[in-house]
This record gives C-alpha cells, sequence and structure tokens, in this order.
C-alpha cells in the first residue's frame, strides 16, 4: 500500500463509530472560522442516569457551570489572557462542592483527599505547572499557574510536602484538611468500603485515629465501582474531573485541569491531570485538551497528546480528532471524556460515559451553554 493509501485509510478508520460529539463546532480545513476567543469547560465524566439526578440538582450543577463559563468570559472579553480565564474558571468549580475537585474532591482509601492539578499554554515553549498529593491547598490550579509563571522555580511538577510548603512561601490561601470534608463524598467512600458509618466521629473531619483502613474493602471498591459503571450510585461523578480549554484574542490557547482523584485510590496514587499531555494538553497550532475519567487509561495512551497528534499528523479536525480517540477508549473499555478546542474556537466535547458535565461560552454572543446528558 502507498503512503497516500495508508494515509486515507486511517482517515477513514478514524470517522467509524464516533462516540457522542453533539456539542461541536464545524471545521473547514481549507477555510477555516475565526469564531474568536472561546471557553470550553468540563465538570466530570461519568455514570449519572437521569433518574437519579433531580431538576433540583441538575439546576444546581447547570448554575454552577455557567458561573465558571461567566467568570473565564468576562476576562476573554476585556482581552485578557487564556490562561487567566481557565484559571479562573476552575477555581469556581474547585469552591464548589459539586465537583471532584477542590472542595468537592473524593476520598483515599485511608479516608483523606489527596488534590492534583495542571495547566499548561500552548506558545511553542509549551510551559506548564502541575502539582499532586496536596491536602492543604484551597486552590490546586492557582499553586500549578504559579509553578508555571515563577522564574525562580525552573520544574514544571512539585508534589506533597514541599509543594504545599511552596505554596505557603508564595501567599496562598491554604486550609486544614477538614475543609475538603462534604457528607456526599464521605457516604461515597463509605460506600465503596462497604461501610454504613456516615456519623459521629467520622463525620467530623476524620481525624487520624479513625481513618478507615481500606486494606480489607477490595472486594466492596470492585462492587462499587461496578455500581459507577451501571449508573447506579446516587451521588453522581465520583471519579471526575474539572477542566478548562480557552483561547484568546492573541490566538494563545491554555488548558487546566484539576482533581480529587478517583473514589477510594490508594494513597499516594497520581492520575493523569497532573500529567502533561495524559489529562492536559495544549499547543496554538492544533488544540487545547482537557481529560476526565479512568486516569490510567488517560496515563497509557497519553490521551490529551494524542488528539493533537492526529490534528498534527492526519490533518483530522479538532472534532474528528477528539471523537476518534474516545472510540478508541471504548474499544479498549476505558471511560473517558475529554473537552479540546483549537486556535479558530472550533471545539469538540466527546465522552462515551452516560453523562459528562459541560459546557461553552463565546466573546461574540457571550450566552452560556451548559449540558449533562447526551440529549442536552
Amino acid at each position: 500500500m502507498t503512503k497516500t493509501g495508508c494515509f486515507t485509510s486511517l482517515q477513514l478508520l478514524a470517522k467509524r463509530l464516533l462516540p457522542c460529539t453533539k456539542q461541536t463546532s464545524t471545521h473547514n480545513d481549507n477555510k477555516p472560522i475565526n469564531h474568536g476567543p472561546t471557553l470550553v469547560i468540563h465538570g466530570g465524566a461519568g455514570a449519572i442516569l437521569k433518574k437519579n439526578l433531580t431538576d433540583e440538582k441538575r439546576l444546581e450543577y447547570i448554575q454552577a457551570l455557567k458561573e465558571a463559563l461567566n467568570i473565564g468570559y468576562n476576562i476573554l472579553e476585556k482581552g485578557g489572557r487564556a490562561v487567566d480565564a481557565v484559571e479562573a474558571a476552575v477555581r469556581i468549580m474547585e469552591d464548589s462542592p459539586l465537583f471532584n475537585a477542590g472542595k468537592g474532591s473524593v476520598f483515599t482509601l485511608s479516608g483523606k483527599n489527596e488534590l492534583e492539578s495542571s495547566i499548561m499554554l500552548g506558545t511553542p515553549s509549551h510551559p506548564a505547572g502541575a502539582t499532586t498529593l496536596l491536602h492543604t491547598v484551597k486552590n490546586p490550579i492557582t499553586l500549578a499557574k504559579t509553578v508555571l509563571f515563577d522564574p525562580e522555580v525552573p520544574h514544571v511538577f512539585l508534589g506533597g510536602e514541599e509543594a504545599e510548603k511552596y505554596a505557603r512561601e508564595q501567599g496562598l490561601e491554604t486550609v486544614d484538611p477538614c475543609y475538603f470534608w462534604t457528607e456526599a463524598r464521605w457516604k461515597q467512600h463509605l460506600e465503596g468500603l462497604g461501610k454504613g458509618r456516615t456519623k459521629g466521629r467520622e463525620a467530623e473531619g476524620y481525624p487520624n485515629e479513625n481513618w478507615i483502613n481500606g486494606s480489607e474493602a477490595e472486594k466492596n471498591i470492585l462492587h462499587y465501582d461496578a455500581g459507577i459503571r451501571k449508573g447506579e450510585c446516587i451521588d453522581p461523578n465520583p471519579m471526575g474531573t474539572v477542566g478548562a480549554v480557552a483561547v484568546d484574542y492573541d490566538g494563545v490557547i491554555a488548558v487546566a485541569t484539576s482533581t480529587g482523584g478517583r473514589n477510594n485510590k490508594k494513597d499516594g496514587r497520581i492520575g493523569d491531570t497532573p500529567l502533561i499531555g495524559c489529562g492536559t494538553w495544549a499547543d496554538n497550532e492544533t488544540c487545547g485538551v482537557s481529560g476526565t475519567g479512568n486516569g490510567e487509561f488517560f496515563i497509557r495512551y497519553v490521551i490529551a497528546k494524542e488528539v493533537a497528534s492526529r490534528m498534527e499528523y492526519l490533518n483530522e479536525s479538532v472534532e474528528l480528532a477528539a471523537s476518534a480517540v474516545i472510540n478508541r477508549m471504548s474499544n479498549v473499555g476505558g471511560e473517558a471524556g475529554v473537552i479540546a478546542l483549537d486556535k479558530y474556537g472550533n471545539f469538540a466535547m466527546p465522552f462515551n460515559t452516560q453523562a459528562m458535565f459541560r459546557g461553552f461560552i463565546r466573546v461574540s454572543d457571550g450566552i452560556p451553554h451548559a449540558y449533562i446528558f447526551p440529549d442536552d
């Protein structure tokens, strides 16, 4: 087969069996339409059934997504930087108990919260900042941004106690670990462990002597994960993430992603979110990508970078590239969703789960759009 024939075959194969991509923007490879500054966000993908999400709770999510979109819009509309817009949007979601990031983070096996984040610019040198294993930093995304822009820090990735020490030295807001406790996430934690208790000392900031030993709960956790996949869990989004991608008036793309990780993860586990190329990627010439879902698959398949690579080497649109990558995840059993945005403001939001919190806003009209289910 000739190189040309191989190239054509790859493109045809990529167009088959594409996942849910309802909210997309058209892309013309010959005459691309420049939509101007655009912000796209997600609040995590997961197994969420409509019957388990009340109208009141659904409205809460939609309002939270629109709040994040509006704050990012206010920055972009005034000529601000994409990196500031994505940080601001993600901070809103980190401060909300609804999403699995910041305040709403899930618990580890031992009952702790371990937060992580990353942020990246699409400029030629690909500057980035990332953090992990945080227990006291209120907004991990701001710490990642600080790492990115601090000329005294020649690193991309900081974690653990030294990262938290650095946050304090930089004057970033830190909190007592109890700040991250929420009843909904604690219930998910206990359900995953096969426990029934949600009251008492465990519900009062999980003091050290009452952290639950998760080493006996592997079987129960497997059953809980099966319930998650079937959408049977009442509390939505137990393994979600939050993220934002924006392009500004200068054509610079920025991406920010933040998470509490997977419910009942092993202490010390590092997911895809802080790993550049896995859960986060930005390149002005292709696209910016933020991912959500099963982090181990994102790491093994380098999902975020894969979307950009398909655009670069196969000349695919952002919609086709993102959808093809999510379709690949479906074929290997990975639950995933991504938001992807190119420099012209074209975007895609494919996912293979039952739902994904997501939305977008353009400076051209200033109208926030937010969705949860595939048919929204």
